[in-house]
């Protein structure tokens, strides 16, 4: 095995860690900021156990996040060099404003909120979690528009002299096709993803032996909350991915049609048959069988039920002619691994129906004040935490894993941006240390969910909240 491939899976590995924390952060710091302005309204001490639980929850999953994300970008200057000097003037500037602004804004204002129970003035402290929420979408909307370069370069000159790829117009990188329509596939999925965080522990506590009976209507009313957020989140979901379905075959044609396994090209006309199940050669270059909906791909695609669809064989020998002799990539095989592109890519649908289909059931059960205590149902509730989850894990590695074989689309492969230096030994090492480290990290983070899961949401002893009715020498401690 060469340092390129061990490369590949250490940043896959880490990047797909890393993003089970990122989609559960943004969602439950929209459900919080909910819990805490309702509790506000209507002083509902419900509402307020609600928001110190959830809440509690929330920043065990941040702090989570934080470190796996720094250890993430390690390996930019470890295994890939050669792409971080290449990108390096296109990148700089979202990530940096991404530290700098969005990152710092949750940091500082997850501080004030944590601390900052009964000291500082309720709206004020309300309005730390909704500033929190809108850092994470700051955060990601900087991110996402660095990765929707690799996927489709703008903005940018390419300079031979220097090897680089230099920014010309930061806005273009800003508002590139695919970066406005990634942006709010990314935050709809993970509302739902945050949705279905709370609606699983909700149920659990709904159904478990341990909750005090007294306390069941409170997390009935929270389930319902993370219900009706993953079908919001879930439509949301749906209607940005049929835009960015428009805008993949538009910029990136040849993940359209390894995502569909279409290998020969449908005219104008014809109608391209969107594919159920399709059975492709060993070596993923020819369809053997399949059952397809007529005309449902060339929808997706363009529209219309009779746009013209590029496949697979006509791109590759396309891409032979556009790129030859350029050195662009080590192979002249242009097409991606088609069938990890084609079953991420219809994993990353079916998980998300299914965490759809077990919140409205839910939902359903939950507003008609129905008792379903059948095992199956306990299952269910396990699952719906999962499978969100699970949907954005294969999304990304459809986005990423369908993009192969460039780094960054038409400008640079794969192959040309690990580390010149970098060795077997070197990246085997580096990624035992990663594994070692995200275990413990894994243990720590299941641990403290389950412990404070099991814990319920914390009784309210009337105290008030209002930082007037303190003692001006009281000290200050951590409330939390």
């Amino acid at each position: 095995m060469e340092a390129l491939e061990l490369a590949r899976w250490q940043f896959g590995i880490t990047t797909v860690y890393h993003y089970f924390f990122v989609p559960i952060t943004i969602g439950l710091s929209l459900l919080v900021a909910i819990l805490q302005t309702t509790w506000m309204r209507t002083r509902n001490p419900e509402w307020l156990r609600l928001t110190k639980f959830f809440g509690k929850l929330f920043t065990i999953n941040f702090a989570l996040g934080l470190v796996t994300g720094i250890v993430q970008e390690f390996q930019f200057g470890m295994n890939w060099s050669d792409y971080s000097r290449f990108v390096g003037d296109i990148f700089g500037a979202p990530l940096a404003i991404e530290a700098l602004l969005a990152f710092f804004l949750e940091s500082t204002f997850l501080g004030l909120w944590i601390f900052g129970w009964g000291r500082i003035p309720e709206r004020l402290h309300a309005s730390c979690m909704w500033i929190i929420h809108i850092g994470t979408v700051l955060s990601a909307y900087f991110i996402l528009a660095a990765n929707s370069f690799m996927q489709n370069p703008v903005g940018y000159l390419n300079n031979p002299e220097t090897g680089r790829a230099e920014l010309t117009d930061f806005w273009a990188v800003l508002t590139n096709p695919v970066q406005l329509v990634a942006f709010p596939h990314v935050i709809a999925a993970a509302w739902m993803t945050g949705g279905g965080f709370m609606l699983a522990i909700a149920l659990w506590h709904v159904w478990s032996s341990r909750s005090p009976r007294t306390d069941r209507p409170m997390y009935r009313k929270a389930a319902m909350i993370g219900a009706v957020t993953v079908l919001v989140g879930g439509l949301g979901t749906v209607i940005s991915g049929d835009l960015q379905g428009k805008v993949m075959t538009e910029v990136q044609p040849m993940k359209m049609a390894a995502a569909e396994a279409l290998y020969d090209s449908v005219p104008e006309g014809e109608g391209a048959p969107f594919s159920i199940v399709t059975v492709g050669t060993l070596d993923g270059h020819h369809e053997v069988w399949a059952i397809t909906v007529p005309k449902l791909l060339s929808y997706l695609s363009t529209g219309t039920l009779d746009g013209a669809v590029e496949g697979i064989n006509d791109l590759q020998a396309e891409y032979e002619v556009t790129y030859a002799g350029s050195d662009l990539t080590e192979r002249d095989d242009y097409r991606p691994i088609v069938p990890v592109t084609y079953w991420t890519f219809r994993l990353m649908m079916g998980f998300g129906f299914a965490a759809m289909g077990i919140a409205a059931i839910a939902l359903l059960w939950l507003w008609r004040g129905k008792e379903l205590r059948h095992r199956a149902w306990h299952w269910s509730a396990v699952a719906v935490m999962f499978l969100p989850l699970l949907a954005n894990s294969t999304g990304w590695m459809f986005t990423e894993m369908g993009r192969q074989p460039w780094l960054v689309f038409g400008l640079m492969g794969t192959s040309s941006g690990v580390s010149p230096g970098t060795t077997v030994a070197e990246v085997a090492t580096s990624m035992i240390g990663f594994t070692l480290l995200y275990g413990v990290l894994a243990v720590i983070e299941v641990g403290l969910i389950l412990r404070y899961t099991r814990a319920g949401a914390p009784e309210h002893d009337g105290a008030s909240l209002d930082p007037r009715d303190r003692a001006e020498d009281e000290p200050f401690v951590f409330t939390y």
